[in-house]
């Protein structure tokens, strides 16, 4: 199934070690760091979570061009990431633990910001989905019009769990679930909610005004309270007893599991229970501290048809072992030390000597070389029903085995306008077969600055000539 996240990012920060004395100028304590841990938070966690379980996940956002931006890239290894410009600073959120207990929290660039625009990258990327869940943390995604009216239009078809914000955006109707928490539900209703009477009541409230089709306010230890269904009576959902030391992720968890559920085609009770267990065992199993800093690399053990190891094929990889970036970190860090950074693309379904001397000749033009490799369903339905020959996890470990090529980043779609509009090469370049200036791309990569440029084509070298050699000795 294709679940996308939409929503706010952030970086969350852990700074982790031991207390055991005071500081002499206050009264204090003095945490010796042992460890420092970064990873994606808000929308972030949730897709992170998604594809650690092996889904396949698109994360639709905004990104800012700073340091801790460049720290989120390389959290999200693994997701593919549809972004456009936030206009803003990455809000960083920093945790310092002693021991088992927080110590405090400082934040960083985490006020609300001007709603954000929405690309039409963003907005197709949500339109193919299957499955939605809305993080909103509060700044501004979910707010944006082109957003709610699509995520509106598409509610009766595509299950959507959404969870709000105290800051954020009403769900927008006919969401399948929202699911605030027990304080977020009685800001949201602008009443009490601490007896059983009153967190249904302020359930029923929030069921009507949002028109949501249910409603689950989550009540941590206990469990939740779901509201919706035919008969719209609220049902308990008790959660199963854990050793929690950190609750942070806990909702996240819930609505990654709820909209996973929904798009199988579970009953809503069903559904609920079981990502209320699930959350309930993310948190005994350590909560976010359980989660890797970082993807496993291409190398590590091969987990369904679509993963390698924690680490989906999809755009926003990080290929190779070694390899501790993913493209747009590696573009971002070289035009920052003032490199050129030079791109191509293509299907590569038989790699062959042409490729090669193809590619060589294009890293010779810059201080990198990214490939822009067409997934399998790209390459599908560009080359027909036999193709493609080699599956994109082989074609991208070939095209990695080439000392010329630095990485590769895998698109789905038929064009790589959105992986060029994210990377923003220097030099985008094609084999001689193209003309540089009938290139679809080359007024898109002008639109930044960069140019177009073609390459050496031996045309006695090619795919299909080497498919028709290998058929004729099968």
């Amino acid at each position: 199934m294709r679940i996308t996240v939409v929503g706010d990012v952030l970086l969350d920060v852990d700074l982790a070690g031991e207390a055991t004395r005071l500081c002499p100028d206050a009264p204090v304590p003095v945490v010796d760091i042992a460890d420092v841990r970064r990873r994606a938070g808000g929308a972030g966690l949730v897709a992170r979570m998604l594809a650690r379980d092996g889904h396949r996940v698109t994360l639709v956002t905004v990104l800012s061009d700073d340091d801790a931006s460049l720290e989120l890239e390389g959290a999200l290894a693994g997701v593919r990431v549809v972004a456009g410009p936030s206009g803003v600073r990455t809000p960083v959120k920093t945790r310092v633990r002693a021991g088992r207990h927080a110590v405090v929290r400082f934040d960083e660039d985490c006020g609300r910001p001007e709603v954000p625009d929405a690309t039409a990258s963003m907005l197709k990327a949500i339109e193919q989905s299957e499955v939605i869940v809305v993080a909103d943390y509060g700044r501004g995604l979910a707010a944006n019009p082109d957003v709610r009216s699509l995520l509106a239009a598409l509610a009766d078809d595509v299950p959507i769990v959404w969870d709000p914000h105290p800051s954020g955006a009403v769900p927008v109707p006919g969401v399948a679930v929202a699911t605030p928490n027990l304080a977020e539900a009685a800001k949201a209703a602008g009443m009490a909610a601490e007896t059983p009477a009153e967190i249904a009541a302020a359930g029923t409230m929030l069921l009507d005004r949002w028109q949501a089709k249910a409603v689950l306010v989550t009540l941590g230890e206990r469990g939740g309270l779901l509201l919706g269904g035919r008969d719209r009576l609220p049902r308990t959902i008790p959660a199963p007893p854990a050793a929690v030391s950190d609750p942070c992720g806990a909702g996240d968890r819930l609505a990654a599991g709820l909209a996973v559920h929904l798009a199988e085609g579970r009953g809503l009770q069903d559904a609920v229970e079981l990502a209320i267990h699930e959350a309930a065992d993310f948190l005994g199993a350590g909560g976010v501290a359980s989660l890797p800093d970082r993807p496993r690399l291409l190398g590590d053990n091969t987990v369904g048809d679509n993963t390698v190891g924690d680490n989906t094929v999809w755009r926003h990889s990080v290929w190779g072992q070694g390899r501790e970036e993913d493209a747009p970190a590696l573009a971002r860090r070289v035009r920052a030390n003032g490199g050129t950074v030079v791109a191509t693309g293509g299907c590569f379904d038989l790699l062959h000597a042409g490729h090669a001397r193809t590619l060589a000749a294009a890293r010779d033009l810059g201080d990198c070389l990214i490939v822009c490799l067409n997934s399998d369903e790209s390459v599908h339905r560009i080359k027909g029903e036999q193709r493609p020959i080699v599956s994109q996890q082989d074609r991208a470990e070939l095209l990695l085995a080439l000392e010329c090529v630095d990485a590769v980043m895998v698109f789905e779609e038929d064009t790589p306008e959105a992986c060029l509009d994210l990377l923003r090469p220097d030099i985008w370049v094609k084999g001689g077969d193209y003309r540089a200036s009938r290139l679809p791309e080359a007024s898109l990569v002008e639109s930044w600055g960069g140019r177009c440029v073609t390459v050496p084509f031996h045309p006695a070298r090619s795919t299909s000539v080497l498919a028709d050699a290998l058929a004729k000795v099968s």
